[in-house]
């Protein structure tokens, strides 16, 4: 539980970027470390980016590979230049001595950088995922220290995203933690038997509702009657005339990328000849 500051925003891609460094990390290394990037608006600082940056660590010293974290945020910037530094993250639990080091580092890439720990090993039995952004504390003119605050995580993602993530929960079920990628079809079926899942429980509720099983909640009544008021008024025979367009138009369109395609393949072998 964050004490002040902004929520942190987390996208998959920066979880999922975080662990294969992890996987991959030299040998002997207990954890890994790298830059985090994204936006920062008045209330939010969302992570939509990361990389990982080389760095030997021992009981005595760190050091940081500074030089490779600038040359990968200048190519970072040629492909998305509104993501910008917002703070670092390490793998692992606690908070070490070397992370108040690095944390200066990126002080100076950053106005008041956050710090994200992600425990890849499970110490506590799952994936604790903490942020936090660093303060002064101590007497002016004397010892200064810095405390760590922790801050609100919040896991947000695009729509693209959101296949990625569906596709990886449906491994969890499968002995061998495989699975394919299912149809454009498949995922319209799926969407479409999860929409009607939902539809049944509102019904189930509202009846419940109405037979005086369950006390009426005001709040669920009015998203149910905003969602009522969003659904066009349209009849079934326009409604089912506008999807046999639309499913024509699609299926035109997949018609000709199939034949654009082959013509390039045929193309390709002609050439080859």
């Amino acid at each position: 539980m964050s004490v002040f500051g902004p929520v942190v925003k987390i996208h998959p891609v920066v979880l999922a970027s975080i662990c294969d460094s992890y996987e991959r990390r030299n040998e002997g290394a207990s954890r890994v470390i790298g830059t985090l990037l994204g936006t920062i608006d008045k209330h939010s600082i969302e992570v939509t980016n990361c990389f990982s940056v080389p760095h030997n660590e021992s009981e005595d010293e760190v050091a940081v590979d500074m030089e490779f974290a600038k040359n990968m945020y200048e190519l970072h910037k040629r492909v998305s230049p509104t993501e910008v530094i917002i703070g670092w993250y390490a793998t692992g639990f606690d908070i070490t001595e070397h992370s108040v080091l690095i944390h200066e580092y990126y002080s100076r890439e950053a106005s008041n950088p956050i710090h994200l720990t992600v425990d890849t090993a499970l110490q506590s039995g799952k994936m604790n995922i903490r942020a936090y952004v660093s303060a002064q504390m101590g007497v002016p003119g004397k010892t200064v220290g810095v405390m760590f605050t922790p801050l609100s995580v919040k896991y947000v993602y695009y729509d693209t995203e959101r296949i990625g993530v569906d596709l990886l929960q449906r491994t969890r079920v499968t002995p061998s933690r495989t699975k394919g990628l299912t149809s454009d079809l498949s995922q319209v079926g799926g969407a479409a038997a999860r929409v009607q899942d939902m539809l049944t429980t509102v019904l189930a509720y509202i009846e419940d509702v109405l037979s005086g099983k369950v006390t009426a909640d005001n709040s669920v009544g009015r998203f149910l009657m905003d969602l009522v008021n969003k659904v066009p008024t349209i009849s079934p025979e326009d409604f089912e005339n506008m999807l046999n367009s639309n499913i024509n138009d699609l299926l035109m369109v997949t018609y000709l990328s199939n034949l654009t395609q082959a013509q390039i393949a045929l193309n390709e072998k002609l050439v080859l000849l």
